[in-house]
């Protein structure tokens, strides 16, 4: 088993640190980056053990037959991971949150 993440995702983690310390969520760059870190640890730990749901179609824009898995650092956000599962290959497609894709996360809490 492996875990591929796709090179929009990659990029998208790497702008992440950027933007949650020039929003001010962090105080410090390296502060962000350790968060960051923790979500990537998170996937890299869980992608295997945790149970896995049938994205909705929605989420059909950044790949077919897409699974998600969730992780909740805090009270207030929710991580949401799409990937596709082929051959024990994880290819992660697609990161949001709760904050970034709220009317489509609730779909996903409410099932």
């Amino acid at each position: 088993m492996r875990i591929i993440y796709s090179n929009e995702v990659k990029l998208y983690l790497k702008e992440l640190i950027k933007i949650l310390f020039e929003k001010e969520y962090f105080g410090f760059e390296v502060d962000a980056e350790e968060y960051v870190n923790k979500l990537i640890g998170y996937i890299n730990e869980n992608i295997f053990v945790k149970s896995k749901k049938v994205a909705p179609k929605y989420f059909n824009r950044y790949g077919k037959n897409l699974f998600y898995i969730f992780y909740k650092p805090n009270k207030r956000t929710t991580w949401f991971v799409f990937f596709q599962l082929k051959d024990n290959v994880y290819l992660i497609k697609y990161i949001t949150n709760n904050h970034v894709s709220g009317v489509h996360i609730r779909e996903l809490k409410n099932k």
